[in-house]
């Protein structure tokens, strides 16, 4: 079935070409920094974790979104969202993969991710991070696999396992931002991320930003790859970010309250440093006011149902959820757990353009592997049709 990858139009052939080149540059700034080592980051001694975690954070949420296709379909027998479950699946099987470049970029020298193998620690929380994350890209794989080469010999994905896989994998996905979640509010000396509340967070987010990333993945699918998805999934979809938005915005809001209303200095620092500055360092305050714009306009387009009905505007409120999280995620907060530091420094943090690179270059991979996957899809769809 993967040949069908190897033909297309040349609109195909020149996005392939497109993200070839984004992933070329990634890998020559990948090895200066394998050679150079993360010097050559925006990190530094007071923050260990930039841009390349923020990013594995973010996109943990974004493979989650499947589930918001599987659960419906394979638990209440929601129709319509039968021919879309593969889709879902192979968007999560290329964000598990950037999730786990992510990590191994971060790492600065790559084999050290061996050790976590090699010498496993049941007590660590990133030993079962490893855990649910390669077991939801086998469990997708698997799945979308089997339900491929069903579709292809038109008949029913066969096996007794097959359920209870697909049944796993829904409890399975909401792990992964659990335990996500659990290795930023395990640190004690956080308290941005010591939180109770830091995992619904996450998980409000990841069904907020997945089912909007998806319905976005379905209009650019029904423009350029002639297959009609269906008004009713993607407004069904719709209603499930609108629902899971409010949630985002109602627990970062609660979070606020706490920290301000204490008045507890190693908690509303945090918030006064992402919104006002502090001691003159500024650099996220543009970007967290122009994210809570970003979320405003989406709880308005999402809400309202005569907003959200029309597709044109349902577009820009997929994109300003997106845009919303992203910034909130993805730039946010995993660097604001850093600053202030326990001790009371504020060093501020921006990716450097090495690591804008790479990380570039990592997107452009799983891109390349969900248009690979999509183009593989389509086609055994349209020969079956």
């Amino acid at each position: 079935m993967l040949e069908n990858a190897l033909t297309g139009s040349k609109r195909y052939w020149g996005w392939i070409g497109l993200l070839s080149v984004l992933i070329l540059v990634g890998l020559i700034c990948y090895l200066k920094q394998l050679s150079y080592g993360l010097g050559i980051t925006g990190m530094s001694r007071d923050v260990t974790w930039g841009f390349y975690i923020a990013q594995f954070t973010f996109l943990v949420g974004v493979a989650a979104s499947a589930v918001m296709i599987v659960l419906p379909y394979y638990l209440h027998d929601y129709k319509s969202f039968g021919k879309l479950a593969i889709l879902g699946e192979f968007v999560a099987v290329g964000s598990v993969i950037m999730c786990l470049l992510f990590i191994f970029a971060d790492l600065g020298q790559p084999q050290r991710g061996f050790n976590i193998i090699f010498h496993p620690s049941p007590n660590s929380i990133l030993f079962w991070d490893m855990i649910v994350l390669n077991g939801y890209l086998v469990i997708n794989l698997v799945l979308s696999w089997v339900t491929l080469t069903s579709e292809r010999k038109g008949i029913k994905p066969e096996g007794w396992w097959i359920k209870p896989l697909i049944l796993l994998s829904i409890p399975w996905a909401i792990s992964i931002h659990t335990v996500t979640a659990f290795i930023y509010c395990g640190l004690a000396g956080r308290s941005f991320w010591l939180t109770a509340i830091l995992a619904p967070r996450f998980l409000a987010s990841a069904f907020a930003s997945g089912p909007a990333l998806l319905i976005l993945i379905f209009f650019i699918v029904r423009k350029f790859g002639k297959f009609e998805v269906g008004k009713e999934p993607i407004q069904k979809l719709a209603t499930i970010a609108a629902y899971a938005m409010v949630l985002n915005v109602f627990f970062f809001l609660l979070e606020v309250f706490t920290a301000l209303y204490s008045a507890i200095p190693e908690h509303e620092h945090h918030f006064q440093y992402l919104f006002f500055g502090l001691d003159g360092k500024h650099k996220l305050v543009p970007w967290m006011w122009i994210a809570q714009i970003f979320a405003v306009v989406a709880l308005v387009i999402l809400i309202v149902p005569k907003y959200r009905r029309n597709e044109n505007l349902l577009k820009w409120g997929c994109i300003s959820v997106f845009i919303a999280i992203w910034i909130d995620k993805g730039l946010g907060m995993v660097v604001t757990g850093f600053v202030p530091s326990p001790l009371g420094a504020v060093t501020e943090y921006w990716p450097s353009f090495p690591e804008l690179c790479i990380s570039l270059g990592i997107y452009a991979l799983g891109a390349l592997i969900v248009t690979v996957l999509y183009k593989v899809a389509l086609t055994v769809r349209e020969k079956a049709a």
